[in-house]
């Protein structure tokens, strides 16, 4: 994906039409925009296609299952143009080689930390360990949360140059500056531009944050 804002859109809307009329409006900002279960279950995934002619789609999808399943989620995906997909690493090794394996040119994302308060309870003490089964596995990158910068700190440490995305800017109360100058690559904020009056605006400023600390 490309590295121009270092600003990816979490779009959960679930109004098909208001998420399209989004991403066109913040589209030259973003890098890339993430959607996750509640607009493909709502409008089904015709949305990555439609997405996809507006700007780079990440699916987070978190997959999480037994290597043959992984494979057909991420295969789909990619045909539908998504340029990149979102998988837990404690799946296990078998499951992540799968996923990159069935990722052709599109990049992987482990999941090593969630952003919000229930992930200090099981990802946050095993994070580390998924980072390193992610680097032996190949994937192109991982997610740690921006609401703990001194945690995405402690994964750049283990991971060397790979890529982080990490979620948690905004509503969750982390703040993009601070992610990318604790070694994140790209900043997630998702209901503070989506929800916001002027969607294109609060892009914008959330990009100019990000641009203080490059």
């Amino acid at each position: 994906m490309k590295m121009d804002s270092r600003l990816v859109l979490a779009l959960d809307e679930t109004d098909g039409e208001k998420a399209l009329r989004i991403a066109e409006s913040v589209g030259d900002i973003v890098d890339a925009i993430k959607i996750n279960w509640p607009l493909v279950l709502s409008e089904g995934p015709q949305m990555i296609t439609r997405l996809s002619e507006l700007s780079e789609v990440i699916c987070d999808f978190k997959v999480a299952d037994i290597p043959n399943t992984v494979r057909l989620i991420v295969e789909n995906s990619v045909s539908r143009g998504a340029s990149a997909i979102i998988v837990h690493a404690f799946a296990g090794d078998d499951s992540l080689r799968a996923a990159v394996e069935a990722s052709g040119d599109a990049e992987v994302y482990a999941v090593t930390e969630m952003s919000h308060p229930g992930g200090r309870m099981f990802t946050a003490p095993n994070a580390e360990d998924m980072a390193r089964l992610g680097v032996e596995c190949g994937v192109d990158g991982f997610i740690a949360p921006a609401t703990r910068p001194d945690r995405i700190a402690a994964i750049r440490e283990v991971i060397g140059d790979l890529k982080i995305l990490s979620p948690g800017v905004g509503a969750q109360g982390g703040k993009a500056s601070d992610a990318i100058s604790a070694g994140a690559t790209y900043a997630i904020v998702g209901r503070a531009i989506y929800g916001a009056e002027d969607p294109r605006a609060a892009a914008r400023a959330f990009a100019e944050d990000i641009r203080t600390v490059l």
